[in-house]
């Protein structure tokens, strides 16, 4: 399928926020004998969004309102009224964590739109916010360029609601929110085109299933084009033809290595998690992940709220495997980030910016075995300058690079990048460290990319630090090599449950179930999880509960297992039943389980009434992608308010 250049005319200036110079003369001197590039190369956009590193994803729209993650598309507007909006309070919660960015979700599948559009009335105009008046799109957009940080946006091109869905004057309606949202709101330095596509829906009322094309239906190219024909400088999100891909999974883990390449041909999942190495594509990976188990707030995940160490590992699991992280954090029914949420921003952010404050390797002697000439010395890998690096002649493939320290320095974090411009040219390499007149070898990886991070085990005190280029198809062109001491966050105490609507597991009981292990489902431990054989035709998976007492139950949760296993999977629909005496049953609810086999998030699941119940029972009749067996992680309940 044909796709728009990735090296196509860029109007610079375009950025949103300040970053390091793409061009300079010092690099136009440079330019004269520099080795040539090795295969794919970014654009000057790609360029610009590897450099964020970090930025925040905000989830926050009509589904904070009724629980869901997926709207189905006939919520009512004035579901959407939030008592406290606090754009302000939400960036700063966002920059206090070391966030570059902020992206918003103007629309997600449900169709409901956060900006005044006159395309629809399923919009902003039309709820208690403001009157009416309000602009939540617009409000973040200044707040976020009020605190200095660069603004993009989320589109979804499915939209559950609206009634041409699938046909062609749905795509018409869609490349004029585009517009929209393209030309109102000031520079974006990312637009999110997200893929989940087609599926059961409202639809205007039909309430039916509608599946399309989508590659064909969107014509991507075309779609593409049309953002960058007004936002030369966002990077596009994620189909084939964008300018940045999926990494694959929701839980903020690149592969490692994780390779800015892909193949010229439509994406495919396990391809997208850790790129192929030498393909004809620059497609870098962004790694998406929320601070919280959902994308968006539910109160019931006021205690699992991810701790800084989390996000330490995070970090080291995307942004130091040379991916972008984009970290989700879903303001609450306020309009705020929760106060626990925004401790552990704090602490984080805190800790790196100590962290990554001082470059431990300043005042090193660096050398090499080989240096292609004074323009490409070995010491280019410590003057902080994106344009410079060390290179050696064509012909020479596996130098070394050597760094002399100052006595007395420890560190445990070495960063290295690679001159992005002329390819990902190191295939493998490895560190290693002189302690005591001893050499040893630190570390071994494929792959340096945008930047490699190595954490060790613990600090060290070395005399000198090697670099070895293992292998590599030419010669290397390495930016820098640095070194760093991991501050330690401050410890943020974990929140609770404060919603009275959510039942306490505490005092449920297992009863019968299809495999042994249930009890997994009633811990409180997402870690954990209930693993049975996959249901068949005639032979579902079940579990029967018993709650302990009899309550006014409005609705189950269903906790998919996180941990990603060949041969497991989520069930891709349930069914419910419940008792008062543990005999006599009656339905209460079934349905499908939407997106759970790859957003794996809790699914709420309300009753269409509440009813009393002491008893549940829950079947499976099949897996949500073939596997031998089913995986949950946990069941809860919720009560119907009076």
């Amino acid at each position: 399928m044909p796709h728009p250049s990735r090296r196509g005319v860029i109007a610079s200036g375009l950025a949103a926020t300040a970053l390091p110079a793409l061009a300079t003369p010092a690099l136009a001197k440079a330019t004269a004998g520099a080795p040539a590039a090795w295969g794919a190369t970014p654009s000057a956009r790609q360029r610009a969004w590897h450099e964020r590193q970090q930025y925040a994803f905000i989830h926050f729209s009509i589904n904070t309102f009724t629980d869901k993650e997926w709207g189905y598309g006939d919520e009512d507007p004035v579901l959407f009224n939030p008592t406290d909006f606090a754009p302000d309070q939400i960036v700063a919660a966002a920059k206090a964590g070391g966030m570059t960015g902020i992206i918003l979700t103007a629309k997600h599948h449900d169709g409901f739109c956060l900006w005044p559009t006159l395309l629809t009335e399923r919009c902003i105009r039309n709820t208690p916010y403001k009157h009416g008046k309000g602009d939540i799109v617009g409000e973040m957009a200044t707040a976020t360029r009020r605190a200095g940080l660069a603004f993009g946006l989320y589109l979804s091109p499915w939209d559950r609601h609206h009634p041409d869905y699938g046909r062609p004057a749905y795509v018409d309606y869609f490349r004029k929110q585009i517009v929209e949202l393209c030309t109102r709101y000031g520079a974006l330095f990312e637009f999110w085109f997200d893929g989940a596509n087609g599926g059961d829906g409202y639809y205007g009322g039909a309430r039916e299933t509608r599946k399309i094309d989508a590659p064909a239906y969107y014509d991507w190219p075309t779609t593409i084009a049309l953002v960058h024909k007004h936002q030369p400088m966002a990077c596009t999100f994620d189909p084939l033809g964008a300018d940045i891909r999926w990494v694959g999974n929701e839980d903020g883990v690149a592969g490692d290595p994780c390779w800015p390449t892909m193949p010229n041909h439509p994406y495919v999942q396990s391809e997208g998690n850790s790129g192929v190495r030498g393909a004809p594509l620059w497609w870098p990976a962004e790694t998406d992940v929320s601070i919280r188990p959902g994308w968006f707030y539910h109160a019931d995940e006021d205690g699992k709220v991810k701790t800084p160490e989390r996000l330490l590992k995070l970090f080291d699991e995307s942004v130091g495997r040379g991916t972008n992280l984009n970290l989700n954090l879903p303001p609450d029914r306020r309009g705020r980030i929760p106060d626990t949420d925004a401790a552990v921003l704090k602490s984080f952010g805190a800790a790196q910016a100590t962290t990554y404050a001082t470059n431990l390797a300043l005042g090193a002697v660096a050398h090499a075995s080989a240096e292609r000439g004074a323009a490409f010395a070995a010491a280019h890998v410590l003057d902080g300058n994106s344009d410079s690096y060390w290179s050696t002649p064509d012909a020479i493939h596996t130098p070394t690079l050597t760094l002399d320290l100052p006595p007395g320095r420890s560190f445990d974090l070495i960063r290295l990048r690679e001159h992005l411009p002329l390819g990902v040219r190191v295939t493998r390499f490895a560190i290693d460290a002189e302690v005591d007149g001893t050499w040893q070898t630190l570390a071994e990886h494929q792959g340096i990319g945008a930047q490699r991070i190595i954490r060790l085990p613990r600090p060290i005190a070395a005399r000198r630090l090697r670099l070895r280029i293992l292998e590599a198809p030419a010669c290397p062109a390495i930016r820098e090599f640095a070194l760093f001491r991991q501050a330690a966050p401050v410890a943020v105490v974990p929140s609770t449950r404060t919603d009275p609507t959510i039942l306490s597991t505490a005092g449920w009981r297992i009863v019968a179930a299809s495999a042994p292990g249930a009890e997994a489902l009633l811990d409180d431990d997402a870690a954990t999880r209930w693993t049975t054989p996959a249901p068949g035709a005639g032979k579902p998976a079940s579990v029967t509960i018993d709650m302990g007492q009899q309550v006014r139950l409005g609705g189950i949760s269903i906790t998919p297992s996180r941990t990603l296993d060949t041969g497991v999977a989520p069930p891709r629909d349930y069914s419910c039943e419940t008792s008062t005496d543990g005999t006599h049953w009656e339905a209460a609810g079934a349905g499908e389980l939407a997106n759970i086999a790859y957003a794996l998030a809790t699914q709420r699941l309300a009753f269409a009434r509440p009813r009393p119940a002491r008893w549940l029972r829950l079947s499976f009749g099949a897996t949500a992608v073939p596997a031998a067996s089913l995986a949950l992680a946990g069941v809860g309940g919720f009560i119907a308010p009076r």
